[in-house]
């Protein structure tokens, strides 16, 4: 009998985009420290494992806006351009810290990490990395879900079926666009779910997504096998609407808190201090001196971490590896323990555990992270667990259980709070008065063309943009408040005057190529996938 594990990483993106990168270098950074803390270093592990024939699969979120923002070529270009400006840093901390040895080893350490994401950028991977991702899901190693266009939280537009519909119709193309297939699974941002969402899931042909474990433990009928087997969907007879074969996968409770939480491995003293960096350390005329940034502008990390979590210890590589290797078999240990008293519970039955880590514990907000998750998969690829992705697991979707999920999320308490607290709550009041307004425009423009168009796709965009989670989270998090709020105000603003263009029939083209010009995420944007559905 099977036993099988799924470790599911989500990887997420505010559409963070400005030609002028030395005014958003802090809010840059986000993405550009993602790429070389979190998606370099999983593909070099992947690679590395594939060499070994090492027996695997991983499930892997990328969101459309991260997927976009990958294929950029300005962004690109800015990526190398602050790669460099770090290369350039780390010379110059090597030859400042040449007669303190431990700190200079720390040095050498980050000047090389950073000089082989130059490489392995530009020349292994030719600046295309979701080519890589695709590479892999071809050759079975990952199995690639789809998610929102712009990582909505969809409970918040539960009963606006239109919104739902272009958000979801939107990651799909997304997905097929850069991935060139039709995912199987469909990641609901936040996990956020509200009953009435499998149906559009399932009409687009989507098999199965992932709720939190309180949607699977606070249904009506209780699941037989708990959080170990997937589940369909039953909706409620009360509401007339017919019973659906979508599939629930539930996330383990005690992830990612045992991985990111007070006690969890990445707080262990001997682990990267990520958030001291020596740009902080600096004096201002030692900084002024890098290279790193010009003068009047703010401080910005370098990505030179040298101390430990461990009050100002200098940091220890070989230390952090020998605990890498014990966290990592801590962590397979107690999943193996849930998975055998599970298999004893059901029967004969095979139990499945699924895991869901967002993208930015693994690497970014812990050093060590992806070496902890190629110790993990090397732990389950020697034990008689399988590590597999979700759809292999279906089988005969109508042979499981029939449950009605409880509406909840996993950001929170459960209910999404955090996205729609004292902080952001100000902002759902607009992006529902856009998609009431974007749905009636699509409805009374269904044949227009040219500057009309146009006008309409635009504001398809920015209605989509402004509805991302993204910017609630941030906000909520205290993480650029002031930018965030000229983003979203920036996107109102431009939805207003292309609704009012259209009542006017008159349109400023200098304006409108401007904003095209700003934000190229979407190129096949139709405007009519806001339309009601007849």
């Amino acid at each position: 009998m099977a036993k099988n594990f799924i470790f599911t990483i989500v990887a997420h993106q505010g559409y963070i985009r400005h030609e002028n990168e030395s005014d958003y270098a802090l809010q840059n950074d986000i993405l550009f420290n993602a790429i070389s803390e979190t998606y370099l270093p999983l593909l070099d592990m992947l690679h590395r494992l594939k060499s070994e024939n090492l027996k695997f699969k991983l499930a892997l979120v990328l969101s459309p806006v991260l997927c976009s923002l990958l294929d950029d070529p300005l962004i690109k270009e800015q990526y190398i351009h602050w790669l460099e400006k770090r290369i350039a840093f780390g010379e110059k901390e090597v030859q400042r810290l040449k007669n303190d040895s431990a700190l200079l080893k720390n040095a050498e350490s980050c000047l090389q990490k950073t000089r082989k994401n130059l490489v392995d950028f530009t020349q292994s991977y030719s600046q295309n990395l979701l080519k890589e991702f695709s590479f892999f899901s071809d050759n079975g190693y990952l199995e690639l879900l789809a998610t929102c266009a712009t990582y909505a939280f969809l409970p918040h537009y539960g009963d606006m079926t239109e919104i739902l519909n272009a958000q979801i119709e939107v990651g799909l193309y997304s997905h097929r666009h850069y991935f060139g297939s039709n995912p199987d699974g469909f990641y609901l941002p936040f996990m956020g779910y509200t009953p009435g969402i499998e149906k559009i899931l399932r009409a687009y042909g989507l098999r199965y997504t992932i709720i939190d474990i309180r949607s699977m433990l606070f249904s009506k009928t209780l699941p037989e096998n708990g959080i170990f087997s997937p589940v369909r969907c039953d909706i409620d007879s009360q509401n007339s609407l017919s019973q659906t074969s979508l599939a629930f996968f539930c996330q383990d409770s005690d992830t990612p808190d045992d991985i990111t939480g007070v006690n969890g491995f990445s707080s262990r003293p001997v682990y990267k201090n990520q958030c001291k960096d020596v740009s902080f350390e600096l004096s201002s005329e030692e900084l002024a001196g890098s290279g790193l940034i010009s003068d009047g502008m703010p401080r910005i990390p370098a990505h030179y971490c040298y101390w430990n979590n461990q009050n100002a210890s200098v940091y220890d590589f070989n230390e952090s590896q020998k605990q890498v290797k014990l966290d990592a078999q801590e962590f397979f240990t107690s999943k193996k323990a849930k998975l055998d008293k599970a298999q004893k519970c059901m029967e004969g039955k095979n139990p499945s555990l699924l895991c869901v880590v967002d993208a930015k514990s693994l690497g970014q907000n812990w050093s060590e992270g992806i070496d902890w998750l190629e110790n993990v998969i090397r732990d389950f690829a020697a034990s008689d667990i399988q590590l597999e992705s979700p759809s292999p697991l279906l089988g005969n979707t109508f042979a499981l259980q029939k449950v009605l999920p409880y509406s909840g999320a996993v950001q929170g308490n459960s209910y999404g709070e955090d996205l729609l607290d004292a902080s952001n709550s100000w902002m759902i009041r607009y992006t529902r008065k856009m998609a009431e307004r974007m749905v009636d425009l699509s409805d009374r423009y269904p044949n227009e063309t040219g500057l009309k168009i146009r006008l309409l796709n635009l504001g398809a965009k920015e209605l989509m943009l402004a509805q991302s989670s993204e910017w609630a989270q941030m906000l909520h998090e205290g993480e650029f408040p002031e930018y965030v709020t000229e983003r979203f105000k920036e996107m109102i603003k431009s939805f207003m005057i292309v609704f009012d263009s259209l009542g006017s029939n008159s349109v400023s083209t200098e304006w409108l190529t401007k904003i095209e010009k700003e934000h190229v995420i979407f190129p096949w944007m139709n405007f009519r996938m806001f339309s009601p559905k007849k």
